[in-house]
């Protein structure tokens, strides 16, 4: 069997949307919300000397476990990701990309790997990773008009957006449905031709939840950092990262910490490094039990509320 294991999320939708328009592959979906990311633990134990396995943009360094159990079956991996690797295991099963740039996602790397086959949907990952200037960059250089530019960039904000939500029940679309319906797509343009698309059904929904993101005022700010609180409700885990991207845009002198309320106890955290300093975040987040991340951007699955002064002050600290 091969299976397909992505993140749910725009950049990791489209990194397999470009693999297998290029190489068609019957395979087993594996995916989640954006932070389901211990997809290869999840079925290490199910897999077979002779399965073949894909692993994009998901933390390799979160998946070791399940890495180290599907090569001593014998299974054979490709490995493409932009997140903490941890050890990357030296085996002739394995295929590994990693690139930890902080200005690199999944979809760019693979569409190094294609030579720019599917070009448009990379840069459509690039704009729905918040890779802003790298995109517009990108775009130029492809030719494309800035009206172009443009709806690529709002189709990749809508991609990463429906990946944002405590369970799959949250989303608009199960990533596995939203994956398939894309991949009838060669050229992402051709969604904007189709009133029927899923770019419609998301942009409707996407708008409704932002604009009560946007009635949100700051519990705190200062020079160096931001902070939001989102209530406890489907729309605010659906536009939590999206709104921590937007804030990032508007300011990107500071870092942005986007709260999720959970429970009467915990919160879900975003924090996005400010984008003149585009580095840190996945340390700050590390600090906190169920945190991680990237340079760019991480996040704490289940932070306790007597901990959010201490985030901030560490936040605060290492931005300042």
């Amino acid at each position: 069997m091969h299976y397909d294991i992505f993140n749910g999320d725009a950049d990791g939708i489209i990194a397999l949307l470009q693999l297998r328009l290029a190489q068609p592959q019957q395979s087993t979906l594996v995916t989640g919300v954006k932070r389901d990311i211990d997809l290869l633990n999840q079925i290490s134990g199910q897999l077979q000397a002779d399965d073949s396995v894909t692993v994009l943009d998901v933390s390799m360094q979160k998946n070791q476990q399940g890495l180290s159990m599907a090569l001593e079956k014998g299974a054979t991996i490709f490995y493409a990701d932009h997140h903490q690797s941890g050890h990357i295991p030296n085996h002739p099963q394995l295929s590994a990309h990693i690139n930890l740039d902080a200005n690199i996602c999944t979809g760019l790397i693979i569409d190094k790997l294609l030579q720019g086959q599917y070009h448009r949907w990379a840069i459509t990952a690039a704009y729905g990773d918040n890779l802003i200037k790298i995109a517009d960059g990108l775009a130029k250089e492809a030719g494309l008009s800035d009206e172009q530019a443009g709806q690529l960039k709002d189709l990749g904000t809508l991609i990463n957006y429906n990946g944002y939500g405590g369970c799959v029940e949250d989303l608009h679309f199960d990533p596995k449905t939203l994956y398939t319906a894309l991949l009838r797509y060669p050229d992402p343009f051709l969604l904007f031709k189709d009133n029927t698309s899923v770019y419609y059904q998301l942009k409707s929904a996407f708008d409704a939840d932002f604009a009560q993101a946007l009635a949100i005022e700051a519990d705190y700010s200062s020079d160096t950092v931001s902070v939001y609180r989102l209530p406890d409700a489907a729309w605010s885990s659906r536009i939590s990262g999206v709104f921590g991207n937007h804030l990032a845009n508007s300011k990107p002198n500071k870092a942005h910490l986007v709260l999720t309320t959970q429970s009467s106890d915990q919160v879900m955290v975003s924090l996005r490094a400010p984008l003149e300093n585009k580095q840190g975040a996945g340390s700050v987040c590390s600090q906190f039990a169920t945190g991680g991340g990237r340079e760019a951007a991480a996040g704490i699955n289940a932070l306790p509320l007597d901990s959010i002064e201490q985030l901030i002050a560490v936040t605060e600290a290492y931005y300042a």
